[in-house]
């Protein structure tokens, strides 16, 4: 059990790091360069969506607060796209975070799924 929890947060390190380093040209273009000058998101966070929210909501927006994405974000995408195979609040844009959310999800999946087949077995 120890090791399948140790694979599946290798899991969502993995992947969050790889999200936070493929999103529109790393965390170094994203912080430095003006947002208009940086390539196409490769993930829509809810923050770049709500500026005309109820006030409290869009304060934190990325066009009223200049927000960017953290690392913690991204690790939040790989966990929320590790536990339910899918995406939640973030959406995959561009076909390269689509194809690594995939194989995340099914790597995962695959992983629970072994888990499950290892605990009835033991209980056979």
């Amino acid at each position: 059990m120890t090791a399948a929890f140790q694979v599946w947060l290798t899991n969502i390190i993995v992947f969050g790091l790889a999200y936070w380093e493929l999103d529109r040209g790393g965390p170094v273009s994203r912080t430095q360069a003006p947002r208009a000058d940086l390539p196409l998101a490769d993930f829509r966070f809810s923050q770049d969506e709500n500026d005309d929210a109820v006030q409290e909501v869009a304060d934190g927006s990325s066009v009223k607060s200049d927000w960017v994405p953290t690392l913690m974000d991204y690790l939040y995408v790989s966990v929320t796209n590790s536990t339910a195979f899918s995406p939640t609040d973030t959406m995959p844009l561009s076909t390269r975070a689509k194809l690594m959310m995939s194989v995340q999800s099914v790597a995962a999946l695959m992983t629970s799924l072994l888990v499950i087949a290892r605990a009835v077995s033991i209980l056979h």
